[in-house]
């Protein structure tokens, strides 16, 4: 079995916002040479999510308003959290979006749904992040 690890780094200059991340997660996958096995991404921050969904600038909004409703940024004073920091909302964001993706490879491809694409959400942003991308198989 092989396995092959990078780390892709992001940069947003907003607070919150969606980044599609496939074409970077794809050209990990041609990189490792794996055909058949998993591959996993995930953020290494706390305050971001990678998920999968479709890539459309509406449900992008729809995704930024409804987490706005379940975790509103402000005010700061309504978490116990933001006592020594103020982002206690992009915790919450991130947990309600979710850790990590992982996604089968078949014949070198992501096997992916007619929609599907991969995307880094990110809460709390303006530095750079990095994401992990795994990729285990043969």
């Amino acid at each position: 079995m092989k396995h092959y690890r990078k780390e892709l780094c992001v940069h947003l200059d907003s607070r919150r916002g969606f980044v599609n991340i496939t074409p970077q997660v794809e050209k990990c996958l041609a990189e490792s040479g794996i055909r058949e096995g998993l591959l996993l991404v995930n953020p290494m921050h706390i305050t971001a999510s990678v998920f999968i969904n479709d890539d459309e600038a509406g449900l992008h909004h729809d995704f930024e308003k409804w987490l706005e409703k379940l975790a509103p940024e402000h005010p700061h004073s309504a978490y116990r959290h933001n006592s020594f920091e103020d982002n206690a909302d992009a915790h919450l964001k991130r947990t309600i979006m979710g850790r990590e993706a992982v996604v089968a490879i078949s014949g070198g491809k992501l096997d992916f749904g007619t929609w599907e694409r991969i995307f880094y959400g990110e809460f709390d942003g303006k530095r750079e992040k990095r994401v992990l991308v795994k990729i285990i198989g043969e």
